[in-house]
């Protein structure tokens, strides 16, 4: 039963991480990586499709190995958030304009003390 949601799930997390290709708000390795852990548990050979990836499998494998994110995806990262925190200041108001800052103060707190790949 778990493999045909795990395979469900890593099929979802792909599609996010491909819209997230065209939108640069969506991020798109952290859904190939969720993609990667998820194939481990229902596919392996969509999971050695990711990881031999010429695009995602560097990212996907320095993850892996070391629980690295490279300094271009980190400053990526720091831009989308800062578009995110300026697009909800100009179209919520307060205090849900805060929430973009809550997102980004959290999320950066986590990336940015990570290894360098």
């Amino acid at each position: 039963m778990k493999r045909p949601l795990y395979l469900c799930a890593g099929l979802l997390a792909v599609a996010l991480g491909a819209v997230g290709i065209a939108l640069p708000l969506l991020p798109t390795v952290p859904f190939m990586i969720l993609a990667a852990f998820c194939f481990a548990r229902s596919s392996p050979a969509l999971e050695a499709r990711l990881l031999n990836h010429p695009r995602f499998g560097p990212h996907l494998m320095a993850w892996r190995e070391k629980g690295a994110i490279s300094r271009r995806g980190k400053w990526s990262a720091t831009i989308a958030f800062g578009v995110s925190i300026a697009i909800g200041f100009a179209a919520l108001a307060l205090p849900w304009s805060l929430v973009p800052v809550g997102a980004a103060v959290l999320c950066l707190g986590w990336i940015w003390p990570k290894p360098e790949a």
